[in-house]
């Protein structure tokens, strides 16, 4: 099974404030940077508890694909037709059920989340897209490793808005 990220930081490298604000990050109807087709790539997500509080708050559920919200307490009712499944596992096994139920292709989503699969070497490739603002402090999109993680740079790309996004394969350990 493939796992990519696909997400937006500050320049500074956060991809919230402390308050899980993510005002500086552009809008849905901002210039096209690849969202859209990464996101038909995709057979489902795996999503932080977190992350899955945040999207609820949306006007309307943003995916049309299964989402698996990785936590140990219950989640609030989703919305009608939206596929949506509490698992509470440790990525590997996350991984693994995921591939025997069919999925080839997660996106895995939220800070920890991206974290934790990162440290379990489960993450295949990272689009990280960096908008031109400096926050200062906040949550950061990468936390402490036991060891080193090699990637190889695929492509950078940049947008009239000065936006700039860089696809990485993530180095097998």
């Amino acid at each position: 099974m493939k796992a990519s990220v696909f997400i937006g930081t500050s320049l500074d490298g956060f991809i919230a404030r402390l308050n899980g604000e993510y005002d500086f990050l552009p809008t849905g109807g901002g210039e096209p940077h690849g969202y859209t087709e990464f996101l038909a790539s995709v057979d489902g997500l795996v999503i932080g508890r977190n992350t899955f509080d945040t999207v609820m708050a949306f006007p309307q559920w943003p995916y049309d694909k299964p989402v698996f919200v990785l936590s140990t307490r219950a989640l609030q009712r989703a919305p009608q037709g939206a596929l949506v499944e509490r698992l509470s596992a440790h990525p590997s096994e996350v991984v693994a059920t995921l591939s025997a139920r069919g999925l080839q292709h997660i996106y895995v989503d939220g800070g920890i989340t991206i974290q934790r699969f990162l440290e379990a070497g489960l993450i295949d490739r990272l689009i990280i897209t960096r908008v031109p603002v400096l926050i200062g402090t906040g949550i950061p999109l990468f936390g402490a490793l036991s060891r080193d993680v090699v990637v190889e740079h695929v492509a950078t790309r940049q947008y009239p808005s000065g936006l700039v996004q860089s696809e990485y394969l993530v180095g097998k350990y």
